[in-house]
């Protein structure tokens, strides 16, 4: 991640640290409520009454940390969806901190519970924070690339960068990771969630990490056209 952020790298590593105790903490009562409790009470009319969904697994970006309510990308992708006459729910399972091996921990349940038809993966930025084995990062984007695949959805990888005080070594080798992933397993990229807005601080949180409440429709107009190429046809 770039610009904005902290050029401290204790301070990150610190922070990254702090959030995986917010995603122990909230892991279970975060995937009870909200979409969860709207597909476990949707079940009961059927599975074949509830529409396709767009299940988001990604960190605190996509869990819309320091936000008031509703006001999340994922949740203005739900209205665009509703705008423009799409019946997908979208289902956030994200949950700050989280890392790619979370995420593939989390995954085979996410998809037995929702039976998503297109499946986000927003992780890894937590992985290159803690300075972490980029090959085990592949791996585990590569394993929940198979897994949602095998669950017959289709998947999207959105990436991040990091800070320059990582190296340069490293920090091509992170940028690396999505691109290689997605070139091998021939899905969908979007290279920087934050393009067009990540060197401008005015467009963060006081922590320099997490993007405001008026940063997050372009979140979503930096993910739309990948995910709408994934919608059905008309």
């Amino acid at each position: 991640m770039t610009g904005p952020y902290p050029r401290r790298r204790a301070t990150l590593a610190a922070l990254a640290a702090a959030m995986t105790l917010v995603a122990s903490a909230l892991a279970g009562p975060a995937l009870e409520g909200g979409a969860w409790g709207e597909a476990r009470a949707a079940s009961h009319g059927g599975a074949s009454s509830l529409p396709p969904v767009i299940l988001v697994l990604g960190d605190s970006i996509s869990a819309a940390y320091g936000l008031p309510p509703g006001t999340g990308w994922t949740d203005l992708l739900q209205e665009r969806l509703r705008e423009r006459g799409r019946a997908h729910r979208v289902v956030n399972a994200s949950i700050s901190g989280d890392t790619t091996a979370g995420g593939r921990s989390r995954l085979p349940a996410l998809l037995a519970r929702h039976k998503p038809a297109i499946v986000v993966i927003e992780l890894g930025g937590n992985d290159g924070l803690r300075g972490g084995n980029l090959a085990a990062t592949r791996g585990n984007l590569v394993a929940m690339i198979s897994a949602a695949r095998s669950a017959g959805a289709k998947v999207l990888i959105v990436g991040m960068k990091l800070p320059p005080n990582y190296g340069p070594a490293y920090i091509r080798e992170f940028d690396a990771t999505y691109a290689e992933v997605a070139r091998a397993q021939h899905v969908p990229l979007v290279p920087f969630f934050f393009a067009g807005f990540g060197e401008d601080r005015d467009w963060f949180q006081p922590d320099g990490i997490h993007p405001t409440e008026a940063a997050q429709p372009r979140l979503l107009d930096n993910v739309w056209p990948a995910i709408e190429r994934l919608l059905p046809k008309r």
